[in-house]
C-alpha cells in the first residue's frame, strides 16, 4: 500500500527521470487518489479541498478527476454535496497512470533491431507489472 510520502518518492522519481516522465495530470492524478483515499472515511471528497491541499488549479484538476471517473477509478456525485469517491476498494498507480495518460504505447524500433524491441517489450510488461501492484 502506498503512503503519502512513498508517493512524493515515487513522483520525484520520475520528475528526475530520463526514460520515463510522469506528466503534471498525471502527478496531480496520483495525488488526488492519494487524497481521496486518505480522507474516505468522510465521505465524498471535495474536489475544492483536494485544490487547495496541493495549490491545484481547481478547472485544471476537475478535468483530470473526470477522466479517472471515464476510467472507472473514481466516482463523482454532482450538487451542493457533490464530490468524489473511489470507485472500488483497491486502485493501483498503473490503473491511475493509464486513466490519464493511456495504455503504454508499444515500441516502435526497426524491423533489423527485433532482439531490442523484444527485450524493451519485456521491460515494458516488468514496469507495468510491477507498478500493477501498488495500491492506494
Amino acid at each position: 500500500m502506498i503512503t503519502e510520502s512513498n508517493l512524493d518518492n515515487f513522483i520525484e522519481f520520475f520528475r528526475k527521470g530520463k526514460s520515463m516522465r510522469l506528466s503534471q495530470s498525471t502527478d496531480y492524478a496520483l495525488k488526488a487518489v492519494a487524497f481521496i483515499k486518505k480522507n474516505e472515511g468522510a465521505g465524498i471528497v471535495l474536489s475544492a479541498s483536494i485544490s487547495a491541499e496541493y495549490d491545484i488549479p481547481l478547472e485544471y484538476l476537475l478535468k483530470i478527476l473526470q477522466q479517472l471517473v471515464r476510467a472507472g477509478l473514481l466516482l463523482s456525485k454532482r450538487g451542493p454535496r457533490g464530490g468524489f469517491s473511489l470507485a472500488k476498494k483497491k486502485i493501483t498507480i498503473l490503473e491511475v497512470i493509464e486513466g490519464i495518460e493511456g495504455k503504454t504505447p508499444p515500441a516502435e524500433i526497426s524491423k533489423d533491431l527485433k532482439v531490442i524491441e523484444t527485450t524493451y517489450d519485456k521491460a515494458v510488461e516488468a514496469f507495468r507489472y510491477q507498478l500493477n501492484k501498488v495500491t492506494f
